[in-house]
């Protein structure tokens, strides 16, 4: 049986550079991932961390980077029931067509009866949603809390 995972695809209006931008610069991360930095150089084996309010919430590693078309690193938050948890992994593939970016994100890997997928489930699409929100209007999405089953 295949091992579970979440893809998620986005269509933005925006320069294939700025979605990378977006995908790559902390003071960029920080408008639309709830205040989230994402931290790293960027290169294979550089550590990746998430921090929030000063706090490292995620430590994961660049696995492969070809900008502004590819990003894949391990996903590991530190908190909560996810600490103990295996790293999973996150792909994010970068298509551009007459200034329209999809976006496509792929998150598997995950842990025999993972507690993260079903949180990835809910979190992703509201982070590429204010993303694109972002780049597309100007402003993130105004962060929300939705039920976990919504």
């Amino acid at each position: 049986m295949d091992a579970e995972n979440f893809t998620y695809v986005a269509y933005i209006r925006a320069d294939i550079q700025a979605v990378w931008n977006a995908l790559t610069r902390p003071d960029i991360t920080q408008q639309y991932w709830h205040n989230t930095r994402l931290e790293s150089g960027w290169n294979v084996g550089d550590e990746l961390l998430f921090i929030r309010d000063g706090e490292v919430t995620d430590r994961n590693t660049i696995l492969e980077v070809v900008p502004p078309q590819l990003l894949r690193y391990t996903f590991k938050p530190l908190f909560a029931d996810f600490a103990a948890e295996a790293p999973s992994r996150v792909s994010m593939f970068l298509d551009d067509d007459h200034g329209v970016v999809r976006l496509t994100l792929l998150h598997d890997q995950f842990a025999a009866e993972s507690s993260v997928l079903p949180a990835v489930r809910v979190g992703w699409p509201m982070i590429l949603s204010s993303l694109k929100s972002l780049l597309e209007c100007g402003a993130p999405l105004p962060r929300a809390t939705f039920p976990a089953n919504s």
